[in-house]
């Protein structure tokens, strides 16, 4: 008797036991696909404002007429149609290429720093030091160091050239060499950060990995190309990643040095969309919008080059 009467009481018990712990299980699920989500929200909503909007915005301010200030007029693409025959857009864009090959010297110049710095010897973290100085500093510094080191009548540059017997070279004042000039001026602080993230990198690499190529004879360059540098590509690829974009946004150290002269043959497009939207030669914003979209054109397709490697990469296991 008793037996019957309890069975029902159990089973309700039983059964609201397994609905609560099925809620239970369905909240924790729940709360595991939100977490991710909640922690995101904030950085995508400040990427989506200060990135995806203005993109987006310049995208569009380039289909109009517009001085900044009063009425926009559509003119469709008649920006871009014009920077097809503006010599100096074709001009900004020669030297952003030639910047971008360049700048590429960053990378294997920080690889080869950072194997030099990572030994355990006496003094190494002063060294280190005195390497990491210029990523410190401002771009602006950088700039204005080298204007006098370039300078025609009391730069180190100048002195150098008088004591190996060549003639005075105005570097920064002559249109054959003034790009070089200032991409050598930019590549001293980024060499530097090419060197801090391949010593990041390098404090990774798995030691067994190194011990079991020296047991089959592997040292110097082969111990660097096939061992050293596949455990780097990590670091190899933000490396390079940052320095397509800093090629490829160049203002700085142009309006420092030069302004873009001279006679504008230093220009990059980067500033040459500053001079036509924002200077006091321009305010022509849809311009200034049709050239910063062409330059973002190029920096994603080398971004995506990039990316695209890298997941193959990842899916080739490396």
């Amino acid at each position: 008797m008793s037996d019957s009467i309890l069975s029902p009481n159990v089973e309700r018990t039983a059964g609201g036991n397994a609905q609560a712990a099925s809620t239970t299980t369905r909240w924790l699920v729940n709360q595991r696909r939100l977490a991710p989500l909640l922690f995101l929200a904030p950085g995508a909503l400040m990427f989506i404002i200060y990135v995806i909007a203005p993109i987006a915005q310049s995208i569009w301010v380039s289909f109009y007429e517009w001085d900044g200030i009063g009425a926009k007029t559509f003119i469709g693409l008649a920006n871009y149609v014009e920077l097809l025959d503006d010599e100096a857009f074709y001009v900004s864009l020669k030297n952003n290429v030639i910047w971008l090959v360049m700048y590429m010297l960053a990378v294997p110049a920080g690889l080869l720093m950072a194997i030099f710095l990572n030994q355990t010897i006496t003094g190494i973290r002063i060294y280190k030091s005195l390497f990491f100085f210029p990523f410190v500093i401002s771009q602006i510094v950088v700039g204005l160091i080298f204007s006098w080191f370039y300078a025609p009548n009391f730069g180190l540059f100048t002195q150098l050239l008088s004591f190996l017997g060549f003639g005075d070279v105005a570097v920064l004042a002559d249109e054959t060499y003034v790009t070089y000039g200032i991409i050598i001026a930019g590549l001293w602080p980024q060499i530097a950060y090419c060197m801090i993230l391949y010593l990041t990198g390098l404090n990774n690499v798995s030691p067994d990995q190194i011990e079991a190529a020296r047991l089959d004879g592997a040292k110097g360059w082969k111990m660097l190309w096939y061992v050293i540098i596949p455990q780097l590509r990590p670091a190899t690829f933000i490396a390079v990643v940052v320095t397509v974009i800093g090629a490829l946004r160049s203002f700085d150290l142009v309006s420092i040095m030069t302004d873009g002269g001279p006679w504008g043959s230093s220009r990059v497009l980067s500033f040459y969309m500053y001079e036509q939207a924002l200077s006091e030669y321009g305010f022509r914003m849809g311009y200034g919008a049709s050239i910063a979209v062409v330059l973002f054109a190029i920096m994603m397709v080398f971004i995506s080059i990039f990316i695209v490697r890298m997941l193959k990469d990842e899916r080739e296991g490396y």
